[in-house]
């Protein structure tokens, strides 16, 4: 599949870059789709090292936007704590950013169907102090700003009577660093976004257990899983039009088999 990007810096910074393609059948035109994202958020969003916007969310709006609908499209670098917030300011049309799809965001915003499944986790120090949920209490916690993994943290330190503390992070990379640096001792995250930190960590792995997953009857993964997820993309509530195409478009992909092929691409299983 080629792929055509644009990364737009936030605050108007000229950063980007383009990569050549072509534009499939849509109806779209020459408008462009102007995607606010959290950058970076490996494996769904992040710059490789010759300046190339790549990821599983990267690859999936070229197929929807694009190919599917015909539309020009870039990224918007954007905080994910305030994303929210500058989609309905008109920052940007969409929110693409492995966004979960919660009751309290549909109450600002409106989703397309659901995507991807994905579930909150915990990862740990392999040779430290942590080896089940229990081992937390009294411990601090790293999460990102705005994220269902600070929800889980959030309630995880209920369940513990409050006995943890969360140190809340402006990107997912700044809690993995302060594991590695012994600040945190855990973090608590998307399962694929961790997997992806541990994959390329020699001294994280993630924290084992039984949980949301299997006791909601899912294929669970071979790790502790606080709650089950679905991403959904992000229109403002006036954007009907838009939304349905999107929604028909995921529903092509699917359906035609290159949904298939891009998550094989960046994932296993």
């Amino acid at each position: 599949m080629k792929r055509r990007t644009y990364l737009k810096g936030s605050a108007g910074a000229a950063a980007a870059f383009t990569l050549a393609g072509c534009l499939g059948g849509g109806g779209g035109g020459s408008e462009t789709i102007t995607i606010g994202s959290d950058i970076p958020y490996r494996p769904f969003e992040w710059e490789t090292t010759d300046g190339e916007l790549t990821g599983f969310d990267v690859d999936i709006a070229q197929a929807v936007f694009s190919d599917e609908l015909g539309y020009e499209h870039e990224f918007q670098k954007t905080s994910f704590d305030g994303i929210i917030p500058s989609l309905n300011n008109g920052n940007f049309r969409v929110i693409m950013s492995a966004m979960t799809i919660t009751e309290e965001r549909a109450e600002k915003i409106d989703f397309s169907d659901p995507y991807f499944t994905a579930y909150q986790t915990i990862v740990v120090l392999e040779n430290g102090d942590i080896s089940a949920k229990e081992d937390l209490k009294g411990k601090t916690v790293g999460v990102q700003k705005g994220t269902t993994g600070a929800g889980a943290a959030d309630q995880l330190k209920e369940e513990f009577g409050g006995d943890l503390t969360i140190q809340r992070y402006d990107q997912i990379t700044g809690a993995f660093d302060a594991l590695r640096n012994n600040q945190v001792v855990a973090v608590v995250n998307d399962n694929t976004v961790n997997a992806e930190f541990v994959n390329q960590s020699e001294s994280a792995v993630f924290l084992e257990g039984e949980g949301a997953a299997s006791e909601a009857g899912k294929e669970a993964p071979p790790y502790l899983t606080l709650t089950v997820e679905e991403y959904g993309i992000g229109f403002r509530q006036d954007d009907d039009d838009l939304r349905e195409e999107v929604n028909g478009a995921l529903a092509t992909i699917k359906d035609n088999g290159t949904y298939d092929e891009i998550y094989s691409n960046y994932f296993s299983g």
